[in-house]
């Protein structure tokens, strides 16, 4: 229950403000103040207004320990959805940093174990509508800071491409259910690069789409102007048919250049994604192979520079660690946008501080780093944000004579799971795969990763990035590049 501040609160807080007030001002605030105590008390009076699921049949269990060989899933679910629709007889899993609505979600930390969603993420709803069997939530990275997959709470997540090597993440947990055959789709979310980059390093098929394409109610924000949720599939005309399900408008088809012919496509090489210090030259390699490959199809392919590129990273570094750091502070849910709000995750998330001890170093060093930053006042928040425009519209340039942007999804293959004590693996894990991912998160535009290679048993992603709003195009050049050739064998 609210209470406005008295005399000697107004004077503590008057205090931590260095303002010098005098008795007559304190006075005259502890009136002033008490006019808002009838606005309060409303609200704590006011009943719970979050939307509540017309499909309420529902049940969880813990996984059985021989039924999740890869440590994917966080909990089964049961849940009634509509009997019909294009998603009818398809499993999926979903995120859990995502809310399903009387079913827990922990985003992968110790903080949250006990927490029950208290309504269902948009994207739930439209699966439940389509008729998906949400058959589970998936285990990803504590508080979804992680590129590897080795800090969720719950244990590690092992890729099924190849025994104890990292899935990635920080949507680990639903590329490994993808990947190794127990779903059809699995939503993640992609902040820096975690639906595609989990996705690179399985195999799978992963799309961070369009800016506010799909709507983002219902998963816990780690900063409003980089989030998205995007679905993980086997192939790329899945993805289309699960992506038209939770995007907006509802039902929109991203389907319908499939099949045509990709001869009059223009594609660019983006020189500035490949070659970094950190590059695997197989890689590198197998994406230019990609290139080469499209090209023989009559599809146009050059290689261009987009200078910018080499910088969007830093830029995007300082929007998420400053709105982390924000969106920490109001216990995920955020500041400033027009989705529902948990107000049961005020309190879930409260004691966050309390488990700086437990958590993974990554998360350690990120929320140091956010709260050194406010003393700046945003500063650098701004300055990123600048230069996040200017970064789109580099992008924008290019694309003025490209249809598609092609570079390495991830730089690197995946590497092997750390030992829990080894710090500097996980943290190198944690933001490395970002390198060529984390720009479009900034910038906005549509980004498709799809497998297009295989060395020493371990996938080779290559990233498709397009104009906004035209995710059906990468999904043609997708579609006609899985039709063509077998990744398995590049």
């Amino acid at each position: 229950m609210y209470t406005t501040p008295k005399k000697k609160e107004i004077l503590n807080l008057a205090k931590s403000l260095n303002w010098n007030i005098t008795a007559q001002q304190v006075a005259d605030l502890e009136n002033y103040l008490s006019v808002f105590q009838d606005g309060y008390k409303w609200l704590d009076e006011l009943h719970e207004l979050l939307p509540k699921s017309r499909f309420s049949k529902r049940s969880y269990s813990a996984p059985d320990q021989n039924e999740n060989p890869f440590n994917a899933w966080y909990v089964r679910t049961s849940i009634e959805a509509n009997q019909s629709g294009s998603l009818k007889g398809k499993k999926v899993a979903v995120k859990d940093n995502i809310f399903v609505q009387d079913v827990p979600l922990s985003n992968g930390s110790r903080v949250l174990e006990n927490f029950i969603a208290d309504y269902d993420a948009a994207v739930v709803e439209r699966i439940l509508e389509a008729g998906g069997d949400i058959v589970g939530k998936t285990n990803c990275e504590y508080f979804c800071l992680s590129g590897g997959s080795a800090t969720s709470y719950s244990g590690t997540v092992d890729n099924p491409r190849k025994e104890n090597f990292s899935t990635g993440g920080s949507s680990s947990g639903s590329a490994a259910l993808v990947a190794g055959g127990e779903v059809d789709i699995a939503l993640g979310t992609d902040q820096g690069g975690s639906v595609r980059s989990p996705a690179s390093w399985t195999g799978t098929v992963g799309m961070k789409a369009t800016r506010d394409l799909v709507p983002y109610d219902g998963a816990i924000v780690m900063e409003s102007s980089i989030d998205y949720i995007g679905p993980i599939t086997r192939t790329a005309a899945e993805n289309a048919d699960a992506l038209g399900v939770i995007a907006d408008p509802v039902a929109r088809s991203f389907t319908s250049k499939i099949g045509d012919s990709c001869e009059h496509l223009r594609v660019a090489l983006v020189q500035e994604g490949f070659d970094h210090p950190s590059s695997e030259p197989q890689v590198d390699q197998a994406v230019r192979n990609a290139g080469n490959l499209l090209q023989k199809k009559g599809v146009t392919v050059d290689s261009i520079s987009v200078p910018a590129h080499l910088l969007g990273g830093y830029a995007w570094g300082a929007i998420v660690s400053d709105g982390f750091w924000n969106s920490l502070k109001l216990s995920g849910n955020g500041y400033n946008h027009s989705r529902n709000y948990s107000i049961d995750l005020y309190d879930g998330l409260s004691g966050w501080s309390d488990d700086l001890d437990l958590m993974p170093v990554n998360a350690q060093t990120l929320i140091l780093l956010g709260y050194s930053l406010e003393k700046y006042r945003g500063y650098y928040y701004g300055k990123a944000k600048n230069y996040a425009r200017l970064l789109g519209r580099a992008y924008d340039q290019a694309l003025k004579n490209y249809d598609v942007l092609l570079l390495p999804t991830t730089v690197q293959r995946a590497s092997k799971n750390p030992d829990p004590d080894d710090h500097q693996e996980i943290f190198r894990q944690a933001f490395s795969n970002t390198i060529n991912t984390a720009q479009f998160n900034a910038s906005g535009h549509p980004a498709l990763s799809m497998p297009c290679g295989l060395r020493d048993d371990l996938p080779v992603g290559m990233m498709l990035v397009g104009r906004h709003n035209e995710e059906h195009i990468l999904y043609q050049l997708a579609v006609e590049f899985e039709s063509n050739f077998d990744w398995q064998i590049l």
